[in-house]
């Protein structure tokens, strides 16, 4: 029986490579999928051993080999045949899409239309579009992406979550829940502007002000985490936001936020089993534990010894280690090309000089030094830090892939973007792709496509 099932296995690799060799020559989308998901060339009609193969192989057979390849290469796979769409609906449907996916850089393109994404995929070396659900993309701020979930603020500086390939978005807690936030009414009953409270803890700092619906946003959100319950199925969307990089989270069904006083100014944030870690802007870890009906604080490190960079990011590894991760970067001035004329102001944007990372010591509540990433890439900036194994590829090991997060240039639409590889062998900055494709605006991010779905609990 064993060498029956290494044999299976063995013959569905040798498919898939064949699969993954024809899918240039067999893009066969249907009109409704090539709205929502395009590439950005020229799309090739079917040809005819897409029928054959389609036809010939069993549908158990099919649905393995859609299992085994990336979410750009799945969907594209899914619109060759009837028979190819029907083990494609099974695998999503079923849950069995497992493949790990390689990280693709999210961003928009100013000759798009407005609701129009794109997706730069590291592991083909090319961009896709996609169109998202309203409102439109460029007219949103991108504040957080997690498992292949972008968590956005619209014209009302209310929050969504949205999966840019299944096209799937809902609402998150008003923005008015935020322990900070009061509506302000007009005499109709309607919102018109937001009371923003500078308080941190019980203690007012100063008269609260008072913004446009869509100006709160600017000054409220500094990144969103999206992170899921394996065994309920069910997620937690953590907010650090404004006064002074506070936490609040909400869970699945909730129609508030809860807020976690005393503490502030975080960095960065991960979770597993219940318990929420937090790194401040000098280098402290806090642990919150979610699990019951009050919140409960525990401090693992006070703060580090020496004096962390400019941008901070907290990661759990897979063995379970802490890991944090400090990013130095610069203000430059752009250069002036010959003989143009000079911006005024002048154009600045930040530039990243520096990566070093240290593990977590719990017993001795130290940093300890680490040097490199071996056989992983390491990916920062506003969605959720993660590491992606490179699995023998030269263009993932031992590299930090960077898209901006100050929140200082995030917000500015039109600076240039600190996007680019580290190389941590050489401690080089690296081109993505050139020239580059994004637009400044929303600043693009990383995302690692998923076909998940995700229960809003509203009621």
């Amino acid at each position: 029986m064993e060498m029956l099932i290494k044999a299976r296995k063995m013959s569905i690799r040798c498919l898939c490579r064949l699969v993954l060799q024809a899918l240039p020559k067999i893009f066969a989308f249907s009109p409704s999928l090539l709205k929502t998901f395009q590439r950005d060339e020229h799309v090739h009609p079917p040809l005819i051993e897409a029928a054959i193969v389609g036809s010939e192989l069993p549908v158990e057979i099919i649905m393995d080999i859609l299992s085994l390849l990336e979410i750009p290469d799945l969907v594209r796979a899914g619109s060759v045949c009837s028979s190819w769409h029907a083990a494609y609906t099974s695998v999503r449907s079923l849950g069995m899409y497992r493949s790990p996916r390689t990280p693709c850089l999210l961003y928009t393109s100013e000759s798009d239309a407005d609701n129009v994404a794109c997706l730069y995929s590291l592991a083909e070396k090319r961009v896709y579009k996609l169109t998202l659900p309203e409102p439109p993309i460029r007219n949103r701020y991108l504040i957080g992406s997690t498992y292949g979930w972008l968590v956005t603020a619209d014209e009302m500086s209310e929050l969504d979550m949205v999966n840019p390939i299944t096209g799937e978005q809902f609402s998150l807690p008003s923005v008015t829940t935020i322990e900070q936030v009061k509506p302000i009414y007009d005499d109709n009953g309607a919102i018109q502007k937001y009371e923003f409270s500078e308080g941190y803890g019980a203690e007012e700092v100063s008269t609260p002000s008072v913004y446009d619906l869509d100006k709160l946003r600017d000054y409220l959100y500094v990144k969103a985490f999206v992170f899921f319950e394996s065994s309920s199925g069910s997620c937690i969307v953590v907010l650090i936001h404004n006064p002074s990089n506070q936490l609040s989270f909400a869970k699945t069904g909730d129609r508030s936020w809860t807020w976690l006083p005393p503490s502030a100014f975080y960095r960065d944030c991960d979770y597993m089993d219940g318990l929420l870690y937090a790194v401040t802007d000098m280098g402290g870890i806090d642990v919150f534990d979610l699990t019951g009906p009050t919140v409960s604080r525990k401090v693992i490190m006070d703060r580090s010894k020496g004096f962390p960079y400019e941008q901070l990011y907290l990661l759990l590894l897979p063995c379970g280690d802490l890991l944090q991760v400090w990013r130095e970067q610069d203000v430059v001035r752009a250069a002036e090309d010959e003989g143009a004329p000079e911006h005024d102001p002048p154009e600045f944007f930040m530039e990243t000089r520096k990566i070093m990372m240290y593990k977590v010591d719990m017993n001795e509540k130290e940093l300890v030094e680490v040097y490199g990433l071996q056989d992983y890439a390491l990916f920062l900036g506003l969605s959720s830090s993660f590491l992606q194994i490179a699995d023998g590829n030269p263009q993932l090991e031992n590299r930090v892939y960077l898209t901006d997060d100050d929140q200082g240039f995030t917000l500015r639409k039109s600076y240039r973007r600190d996007v680019c590889v580290f190389n941590l062998e050489n401690n080089k900055i690296e081109e993505i792709v050139s020239p580059r494709l994004w637009s400044s605006w929303p600043a693009p991010i990383w995302i690692k496509p998923s076909l998940s779905k995700v229960s809003s609990g509203n009621k």
